[in-house]
């Protein structure tokens, strides 16, 4: 019917509206009544150009790896009024898509002859606050034809990444970088802490064991060829992933990955919008529960 009245509109200096209606099979007052909104779609035409700009910045900013819920929370954030449907659509129009998950290799090698440490979490990945429950895992990322390996900390209260180690080995030296570099951010003293791993042979090593027992860490292990049982750590190198592309991505340097590891953490911990925490960042969120930590000790 748009496209009828369109036409009316544009021809009707030559036939008039009142042949053309007929012709066209529509009524003179419904084309008047589409005459009559033009000012209104018009309006409503620039209001989605702009905010369709919007959305393609704050896209562009998360190194177009933002799906429709977070442009959405972003948007809300700068203090746009937008709901998450119409960001989608606008999105769709506009070819503007996020970065999707991908399946990836597993590199747990578990240690049958490693000490047993018992599954302190039992799936339950939850905490109240900073510190008292952590989890890691390793990945690989492929630099020409080698790999490099990151192993990760990752604060289950907050999902801040608080320690992480990269290197081209998966010795036990890596899983144990990793957690000195967690204790070091965190100032030295997570006495109780419990760190929740895969049944990876590194982190059954004698060498990770003595690393807790130095920082008076509490381990805990999943079962053997269970993801769910470490289910943090693994969304998380799912995202990082995703998000950095690893599937195309071809880094011919171990310095370039490396520095794209890095930026993207900082992305990560300080401005990505994470669901599980109504879409804040993670620093954003720890520094939220810091603030109600010290109003219930005030009160």
């Amino acid at each position: 019917m748009t496209s009828r009245f369109r036409f009316i509109s544009t021809h009707r200096g030559v036939h008039g509206v009142k042949r053309l209606c007929r012709v066209l099979a529509v009524s003179r007052s419904g084309f008047y009544r589409w005459v009559a909104g033009e000012p209104d779609r018009q309006a409503r035409a620039a209001a989605e150009d702009v905010l369709a700009a919007q959305i393609t910045a704050v896209h562009a900013a998360s190194g177009r790896t933002y799906g429709s819920p977070r442009v959405t929370a972003e948007l809300r954030d700068q203090g746009v009024q937008v709901n998450r449907k119409r960001v989608e659509r606008i999105m769709r129009r506009h070819g503007v898509v996020g970065r999707h998950q991908r399946r990836r290799k597993r590199t747990t090698i578990p240690d049958p002859t490693a000490p047993a440490v018992p599954d302190l979490l039992g799936r339950d990945f939850t905490a109240t606050a900073p510190d008292q429950r952590w989890c890691g895992d390793i990945t690989y990322l492929r630099v020409g034809d080698r790999f490099l390996y990151l192993a990760t900390v990752i604060d289950i209260a907050t999902r801040r990444l608080v320690g992480w180690s990269i290197n081209s080995h998966m010795r036990a030296e890596l899983v144990i970088d990793a957690l000195d570099a967690a204790v070091a951010a965190r100032g030295g003293d997570v006495a109780k802490v419990v760190f929740h791993s895969d049944r990876g042979a590194q982190y059954g090593s004698a060498g990770f064991a003595e690393a807790c027992r130095r920082h008076r860490i509490r381990r805990s292990r999943g079962r053997i060829g269970s993801s769910y049982d470490n289910a943090l750590a693994e969304a998380f190198f799912a995202t990082l992933k995703r998000e950095l592309d690893v599937e195309h991505r071809r880094w011919t340097s171990e310095a370039d990955a490396r520095r794209d590891v890095f930026r993207w953490i900082a992305f990560y911990n300080h401005r990505r919008r994470h669901s599980a925490l109504g879409y804040r960042s993670p620093a954003d969120y720890e520094r939220t529960l810091e603030t109600v930590t010290l109003q219930q000790s005030a009160a």
